[in-house]
């Protein structure tokens, strides 16, 4: 498994449970305290690992533990990076849709050996969807799930999402898309935000 996973996963426990969950995780699985490397590869069965640990201290299954990782990936303040690569796909929820088989090619455009499922939309009509996500693990179509549910809500579009369909390959998510402009989305400008200037004022 690529580190950049692992690390996402790592930062995801201590961001929303605490240091001390994750250190309890690493000491128990013989891992350094500051955990992965984001550029390095580790064997697929430590990160099984960390979640079937995680999922037993939390006491939660682990489809919502990886349900939570995709709505952290984009909602929290310390992911805002991913947030920017994923509304750069359209200025509406449905823009966004279509521009997800797209997603695998642009991120790979950062991170050329980053093994990520391949993403193929169908549908449209009367606001009907249904996503394939296809390897190259399973739990990645739980991750999706918990991405289009954030950014639903950062687009302010009122969605219901199921997933209908499961393989060894790749998972299909029905998509329901009921209102567009349900709610006030967050608010979003292409350009990067200010940078602060050393007395604090923007530059």
């Amino acid at each position: 498994m690529h580190g950049l996973v692992n690390r996402s996963i790592q930062c995801f426990l201590q961001d929303m449970y605490g240091d001390r969950l994750w250190t309890k995780i690493a000491r128990d699985l013989e891992l350094e305290d500051c955990g992965f490397e984001a550029m390095l590869s580790y064997d697929d069965a430590l990160t099984r690992q960390v979640l079937d640990m995680a999922t037993r201290l939390l006491d939660k299954p682990v489809e919502m533990l990886l349900e939570d990782v995709g709505t952290y990936l984009v909602s929290h303040p310390n992911t805002e990076g991913i947030r920017r690569l994923l509304r750069f796909g359209g200025e509406t929820f449905s823009e966004f849709l279509l521009s997800l088989d797209d997603l695998p090619d642009r991120i790979r455009l950062a991170v050329p050996d980053l093994e990520i499922p391949a993403l193929e939309l169908f549908g449209g009509e009367d606001g009907q969807y249904e996503l394939r996500v296809d390897g190259p693990h399973a739990g990645y179509g739980f991750v999706m799930i918990g991405v289009l549910r954030a950014m639903a809500d950062d687009y302010g579009a009122l969605v219901i999402l199921d997933h209908c369909a499961q393989d060894k390959a790749g998972m299909v998510i029905r998509i329901s898309l009921l209102d567009s402009e349900f709610a006030e989305g967050r608010s979003f400008s292409l350009a990067h935000p200010a940078a602060p200037h050393p007395d604090g004022a923007a530059r």
